[in-house]
């Protein structure tokens, strides 16, 4: 194997979207990844749709190059095929609601005296304690409770649900990796083991690093989309275009608003935005609205002004600019033997394990034989443990 992370073994207890894409970026540096699913139905996200192969495409984005085995951890003989594993595994990520897995029997204190020095972690929507660690919820409940959602949400008429599902993978996966990659690092020089709390909406705050310093220090908390970078400036607006594309606009420095006014053709008495700012807002989306995209593209670029045409998702992997630094180069491989971009992943090319390699998500229970065989001595290919 290769990879910064090559030897290292972990056993993903996890399904959906936070686990999975954490030990994605773990298995992308070369661990090895176990799923551990439920017989029959494995993890829910198998089932969504748009299929490709067998499973979902979400599913075969997010698990690509990790084994799975199917046990039910209701069972206690199941749960005991688990133990040569467990005495295997570097680190142990779990999604569950606080308690499950200490009723399964796989705790941090039950699965810490097998291997007393596992990095367990423990990934949730509010933490292990608390008022609301037994609260059900998604992203959007808990950029909500956060606080960041009301930041920029439209208006109240219309609000805006965000593009992307910010807590799932900025307030739970990065945070379980980033943690984890920190508890082996102490492991190698103390050989101490860790349990890792890791609330998706506890790691939200960093991203509100203004809000947060400007209502504390200043007493001026942030309004619903009236600030600097929320919709407040003409300095960081989206434009229409006459033709319904929209401009991102974002010369927030003096020397870029000033390239940006030039480009634009902007009028003495609405450059200095500090005196009306909403006037001068009016003024440029009158101006971006009367000429078609096409029209201000060439412009924009020459400019150099931080401002561009929003381009959608599929534009975006036809985007020569991802393309010539290879974004999109790795491969992923379905039960059909086809194959595409695989999810690309902030995993350094230096650490990666065989980035040329096109891999597969694994089938439901497909490594059960390999594992449990060779986890208690055996051999692959010989009779099943009964």
């Amino acid at each position: 194997m290769t990879g910064a992370l090559a030897g290292v073994k972990v056993l993903d207890f996890s399904s959906l979207l936070p686990g999975p894409m954490a030990t994605l970026l773990l298995a992308e540096a070369g661990a090895e990844v176990v799923k551990v699913e439920r017989p029959g139905h494995g993890d829910e996200m198998r089932s969504y749709e748009p299929k490709w192969g067998d499973d979902s495409i979400n599913f075969a984005l997010l698990n690509r190059g990790k084994k799975s085995l199917a046990l039910d951890l209701k069972d206690p003989r199941e749960r005991d095929r688990l133990t040569p594993l467990l005495r295997e595994a570097d680190v142990l990520v779990e999604q569950f609601r606080p308690g499950v897995m200490e009723r399964l029997g796989l705790g941090y204190a039950a699965v810490s005296e097998i291997k007393p020095d596992i990095v367990y972690c423990a990934i949730t929507g509010y933490g292990q304690d608390g008022p609301k660690r037994e609260v059900a919820g998604h992203d959007l409940n808990y950029v909500g409770d956060a606080g960041l959602l009301a930041l920029s949400m439209g208006e109240p008429s219309r609000p805006v649900v965000p593009p992307a599902l910010i807590a799932d993978i900025a307030g739970g996966a990065y945070p379980a990796v980033l943690n984890i990659l920190l508890a082996l690092r102490r492991r190698d020089a103390t050989g101490e083991g860790a349990y890792l709390d890791v609330s998706m909406a506890d790691n939200l705050f960093p991203f509100m690093y203004w809000s947060m310093g400007n209502g504390l220090a200043a007493g001026a908390w942030p309004r619903n989309g009236a600030e600097l970078v929320t919709g407040g400036s003409p300095r960081y607006q989206l434009y229409p275009t006459r033709d319904g594309q929209v401009m991102a606009a974002a010369p927030l420095e003096d020397k870029f608003w000033r390239a940006f006014a030039d480009m634009l053709g902007l009028e003495d008495e609405f450059r200095d935005d500090a005196r009306d700012p909403e006037a001068t807002r009016e003024r440029v989306a009158r101006i971006v609205a009367s000429r078609p995209a096409d029209y201000w593209r060439p412009r924009l670029e020459q400019a150099d002004c931080c401002a561009s045409l929003v381009q959608t998702i599929e534009a975006a992997l036809r985007d020569d600019h991802f393309r010539q630094r290879g974004v999109f180069a790795a491969r992923s491989r379905n039960s059909a033997g086809q194959t595409l971009s695989a999810l690309p992943v902030p995993v350094d090319p230096a650490f990666r394990a065989d980035p040329e390699q096109i891999k597969a998500a694994p089938a439901l229970g497909e490594d059960n034989p390999a594992l449990l065989e060779q986890a208690a001595g055996g051999e692959p290919g010989e009779e099943p443990l009964g």
